[in-house]
């Protein structure tokens, strides 16, 4: 439910907006500092006025935001939805990475690859989606590779035992 309020704040916002990117990553960093529990715990307080909680949030945007900007804050404060940004920050993201056909993935194993089977990688999933995609790297304890590209709803498993189940199955059934 949330989602589909935020994406109607992103659409009036990036209909308004000069520059989306722009606002997208000031929007990235607030929600950082929305995520943090106290920071959140006033947003949502019935307690505090929503004037104090909006001139909270524009303070902290000091000036560095544009007046777009400054008025998308103060309208999502006269709504109560302060609470929102990050998840509008999550979605204004999503549709910039659409409108730009460049994704981020992760890749997860045991060990970590070298440069060039990431950059092999990373072509062969741009042959498949059509989309540039950059992979970061992490440690597992998962004794294969594992890449997954959330926002195209990609999910690649590779592990040693589950091909060693399906191949004792295979021999089992040509038995």
């Amino acid at each position: 439910m949330e989602e589909l309020i935020a994406r109607r704040y992103a659409q009036a916002l990036s209909a308004v907006s000069k520059d989306v990117a722009e606002d997208a990553a000031l929007l990235s960093t607030l929600s950082e500092v929305i995520c943090n529990k106290e920071v959140m715990n006033a947003l949502t307080s019935p307690i505090i006025a929503a004037e104090k909680k909006t001139d909270m949030v524009l303070k902290a945007l000091g000036d560095s935001a544009n007046a777009a900007m400054k008025n998308f804050i103060k309208i999502l404060g006269e709504n109560k939805r302060l609470d929102l940004i990050p998840v509008v920050s999550k979605v204004l993201n999503k549709e910039l990475q659409k409108k730009s056909n460049q994704y981020e993935g992760v890749v997860k194993s045991s060990n970590l690859l070298d440069d060039a089977a990431l950059a092999d990688l990373e072509e062969t999933l741009k042959k498949y989606t059509g989309a540039t995609i950059k992979l970061a790297q992490e440690k597992s304890d998962l004794d294969g590779i594992r890449v997954t590209v959330d926002d195209l709803g990609i999910e690649v498993n590779f592990s040693k035992q589950r091909v060693k189940e399906q191949l004792i199955d295979f021999i089992k059934k040509s038995l």
